[in-house]
C-alpha cells in the first residue's frame, strides 16, 4: 500500500506547517486526527476537509458530520472516505476547517507518494514540524509566574518615568531644550 505525504500549512502563516505521512486507504477522519494531533488541538469541535483546486477555493465537503453538502448533494464523511478515493493530481489540495466557532483554517497539499512504508512505523503520522503552531486556548509556552517576571523585569518604576517619558539622555540640558521653554509658537 502507497503513503501519502500532506503538508498542512497554517491559513494565517505558511512557515508553520506540519508534514503528514498517511497509508492511501487510511480515511479522511484519520487524518483528521493526525492534524490535530500535530497542532496540539483537543478534537472536541467538528471538522470539514473541502476538496480544493490551485488557489484554495473551496469544493466538495468530507465533514466529521454527515450534513448537506452544496446543491443538496450529502456530504461524504470523514469516516467512510478514504484518502486516497479524492486523490486524483500529483499536487491534490485540501482546506481543513476547524472548531465553525473559532474557523482555523489549515491548507493541506500532497506533497509525495511513496510505494514503500516503514513496517516499524504505526500511520498516520508526523514527519516534520516547521514553526511554532496556532494556539487553541490560552497562552502556549509561559507559565503565569514567568510572565510576571518578564513583566517586571521591564517594568519602569515611577523614579524612573515622570509623566510617561524618560530623563534618559538628557544630562546637562537645560529645560528649555527639552521642551519647558515657551508655549509660543509665533516664531
Amino acid at each position: 500500500m502507497s503513503l501519502l505525504r500532506f503538508r498542512v500549512y497554517w491559513e494565517e502563516d505558511d512557515l508553520v506547517y506540519r508534514d503528514i505521512e498517511i497509508r492511501s486507504g487510511q480515511s479522511f477522519l484519520e487524518l483528521h486526527q493526525a492534524i490535530i494531533k500535530a497542532y496540539e488541538f483537543d478534537g472536541k469541535h467538528g471538522a470539514s476537509f473541502f476538496e480544493s483546486n490551485d488557489r484554495w477555493h473551496r469544493g466538495r465537503e468530507i465533514n466529521s458530520e454527515v450534513l448537506v453538502n452544496k446543491k443538496d448533494a450529502p456530504a461524504l464523511s470523514m469516516t467512510r472516505t478514504p484518502v486516497s478515493a479524492l486523490v486524483g493530481k500529483p499536487d491534490q489540495k485540501f482546506v481543513y476547517a476547524y472548531d465553525p466557532v473559532k474557523q482555523w483554517t489549515f491548507l493541506v497539499e500532497l506533497i509525495g507518494v511513496s510505494k514503500e512504508e516503514d513496517q516499524k512505523r504505526s500511520y498516520p503520522q508526523m514527519v516534520r514540524r516547521e514553526g511554532l503552531g496556532p494556539i487553541q486556548y490560552g497562552v502556549r509556552g509561559v507559565a503565569a509566574d514567568k510572565l510576571m517576571e518578564i513583566e517586571e523585569k521591564y517594568d519602569l518604576g515611577a523614579d524612573e518615568m515622570a509623566e510617561g517619558f524618560s530623563s534618559e539622555g538628557e544630562e546637562g540640558m537645560s529645560s528649555e531644550d527639552v521642551g519647558g521653554g515657551t508655549d509660543s509658537f509665533d516664531e
